[in-house]
């Protein structure tokens, strides 16, 4: 009784406080007209995070939500589970790549903050790991993380990019594989949110090419973070010596990746237009010419060295689930390309050449598998992979044996190791453990009907023998954008809400690539609607299916998935309880605007265009606030280092839901301000448990959860 007591008045005094001391926000109105269509903004004021009174504001904002959020009594009990989950787990291996006979990988070693750079003899051998970047050592704050590491040729030499407080604003160091001692070589400007950045080193690894963005006074303030084009550095020369290569005459938002040959004789330049997945190519051979292979117009997203002067690529040209075609590096011509595995009714998402061998991930629906073939496309065999799993990175080692990794909703990563010449795939000793048992959860795929009849996968994490009741808490994800798929991963804090009774849909909408271009293409530009009508129907579909009803169903989702946020609550604010977006994207007509958003105009469309602005005003979540429309309650989060989806987004739409809200409504809008992280990347493991700690209090609270148990071990 005494325990119950105290949780209510706990749950009352969050509730209280949240509707009676929510910080006020004054209203600046700015109006722009589009195409004789006048459009006021309240809040434009909040837009830019330099100005003390923003400031002022978000940290009012943020204290706000502290107080609600600690006054919660499940936050510490969330927060005591998650650090045992994440904590008590043994290292992952992020990132592998092979080198001058060793392995290197990102080792997330709990509980550190950030990975190491590691260095090991190979993937059974643990005893042999060198450490040779720590970031630890930069930075007692944990704040300095490492965006990218490329190793030289011969594995003596490392190129790491290392940026601050989750900016991803990251310059390249050099540092000695066996000594971890790091050169004088620091190279500014390789990497940004808006375009990333890259690295490929030489033969004799003396110096390395690279992304740049403009330094000094070379483009105006505008573009200081555009225009990325190709330099070369020889190691012990100042960065102001580095010649240029490539790129003048590539797009304003060109997105430059870089690969070399094992040789390191060629390199292969990816160039992206921004983010719609338009891509093209250019090769440098031994002549130190420069060939362009693909255009944007020929809808190749991958090219690959393959051994002995071979190139492979992945078309979409003609074949939206992709083909796979082999060009001679000498005479690159796209017309005389060879078609060696055709469409088939599995997406093609990647490929890794062998000596002999040719590995794809392919996709289905979500879940991926892997294939083999020789160079002319016949078909070889290769393990089998568990149903509703996924294939990551394929690591190719010596001859044709490769590495690659795997990982299931309900089981961690793990590496394999593949030798074609036995037929076997052995577990390596890079494998994860986690106290999170899922050994009483299943999965499951159904599939909802969408508004236009298109059938969209769920996939339903869930305890054996739920009882479909029609009052499950139920938390349903989805993204919906890029071409980006929503493939199976292992995420131990998911335990803590299967644990409480909760269950757990992850959606793979229109917008993806789970089903290939297609799928992509019909959720972006004009289509974009689509997605949210999508993620709509996977909601009633849960609730039809007795999973939960609108009193105990929760979304969340990040980035682009934050834009699918706030479309679900304006456009069906009586279908959902709670809504959690991560780093948002809301207010679309001003998205261009900003170095990022510039970059998503292939994806979302501009507002300089009379189709695309009206498409985008009709979804724009900043624009379709009502008042005095009773909204679900809201927690968003988003870091003041942000470099891809700018945090205004998320200061003014706070705001606009906070002005909209009813007279004494009980459903709160908070925000969850950080001042020292980004989009995400370099959050330091200590702030991603504190996240998931405050996300999870606030959905218990919300749905009805609070007092429940503690969570089963």
């Amino acid at each position: 009784m005494i325990r119950t007591r105290r949780l209510l008045i706990g749950l009352l005094f969050a509730a209280t406080f949240a509707a009676a001391d929510m910080p006020r926000t004054p209203k600046h109105p700015a109006t722009d007209t589009y195409f004789g269509i006048e459009v006021t903004d309240d809040y434009r004021w909040l837009e830019n995070g330099d100005d003390p009174e923003v400031r002022r504001w978000s940290e009012e904002q943020s204290a706000h939500t502290r107080q609600v959020l600690e006054a919660l009594p499940d936050r510490s009990r969330f927060a005591k589970r998650l650090e045992e989950l994440n904590l008590g787990a043994s290292p992952d291996y992020l990132g592998l790549s092979s080198a001058g006979g060793r392995l290197f990988a990102l080792k997330q070693q709990p509980p550190r903050n950030q990975p190491l750079l590691i260095a090991l003899r190979s993937a059974d051998d643990l005893e042999s790991t060198k450490i040779i970047v720590d970031p630890h050592q930069f930075d007692s704050k944990d704040a300095t993380a490492m965006d990218f590491y490329v190793p030289s040729h011969d594995g003596k030499l490392v190129a790491v990019c290392l940026s601050k407080g989750g900016s991803e604003d990251g310059s390249v160091s050099v540092f000695e594989t066996e000594t971890g001692c790091m050169l004088k070589d620091v190279v500014p400007r390789v990497n940004y949110p808006t375009g990333g950045g890259s690295v490929a080193w030489n033969a004799d690894s003396t110096g390395f090419w690279y992304t740049r963005y403009p330094r000094g006074d070379e483009r105006p303030p505008a573009d200081q973070n555009f225009y990325q084009q190709i330099y070369f550095h020889k190691l012990g020369t100042p960065p102001e010596q580095d010649r240029y290569v490539l790129g003048k005459d590539f797009p304003r938002i060109a997105e430059i990746d870089l690969d070399a040959s094992e040789d390191g004789r060629w390199v292969l330049a990816t160039v992206a237009n921004g983010d719609g997945g338009e891509f093209a190519h250019y090769l440098l051979g031994p002549s130190g010419d420069w060939t362009q292979i693909t255009k944007f117009s020929d809808l190749v997203p991958q090219v690959k060295f393959g051994p002995e002067g071979t190139l492979f690529l992945l078309s979409h040209q003609g074949t939206p689930k992709g083909k796979i075609q082999r060009l001679p590096r000498d005479k690159p011509q796209l017309a005389a390309a060879k078609t060696i595995v055709p469409e088939s009714d599995l997406v093609i998402r990647s490929l890794t050449p062998t000596r002999s061998m040719l590995y794809v991930v392919d996709l289905a629906g979500g879940p991926s598998q892997l294939r083999a073939f020789d160079h002319d496309g016949k078909p070889l065999s290769v393990p089998e992979t568990k149903p509703i799993s996924s294939i990551g990175q394929v690591v190719k080692l010596e001859g044709d044996v490769v590495l690659f990794r795997t990982e299931s909703f309900l089981e961690p990563a793990a590496w394999y190791r593949f030798d074609p010449k036995s037929g076997k795939s052995t577990r390596t000793a890079l494998f994860r453990t986690t106290p999170a048992d899922f050994s009483d959860c299943e999965v499951v795929r159904e599939f909802a009907t969408s508004k236009d009849g298109t059938r969209v996968p769920l996939n339903i994490l869930r305890r054996k023998g739920i009882e479909l009741s029609g009052a499950n808490p139920t938390l349903l994800y989805g993204y919906g954008g890029y071409g980006i798929s929503l493939s199976p991963a292992f995420r131990p804090s998911r335990k803590v809400w299967l644990d409480r009774g909760g269950v757990l849909v992850i959606a793979n909408l229109r917008g993806g690539g789970e089903f290939g271009e297609d799928w992509h293409k019909a959720g972006h530009l004009t289509r974009k609607q689509n997605v949210f009508d999508d993620f709509a129907a996977c909601a009633q579909h849960l609730i039809d299916r007795r999973y939960t009803n609108p009193k105990k169903l929760a979304i969340e989702g990040g980035s682009n998935g934050g834009l699918l946020m706030g479309a679900a609550l304006t456009q069906h604010p009586a279908l959902f309880a709670a809504v959690i977006a991560h780093v948002g994207l809301f207010d679309m007509l001003r998205v261009e605007l900003h170095p990022n958003g510039a970059f998503n105009v292939t994806e979302f469309g501009t507002v300089k265009d009379r189709p695309q602005f009206d498409a985008l005003f009709a979804y724009s979540p900043y624009h379709h606030v009502q008042d005095g429309t009773t909204y679900p309650a809201c927690l968003l989060l988003t870091g003041h280092n942000d470099g891809r989806v700018d945090p205004h987004h998320s200061r003014k739409f706070v705001a606009r839901l906070q002005a909209a809200a009813p007279s004494g409504s009980a459903k709160p809008a908070l925000l969850r301000y950080s001042f020292d992280t980004g989009h995400g990347m370099g959050t330091p493991l200590a702030e991603r448990i504190a996240q998931d700690a405050d996300v999870y209090a606030f959905l218990a609270w919300q749905l009805g959860m609070s007092g429940g148990a503690e969570g089963r071990k």
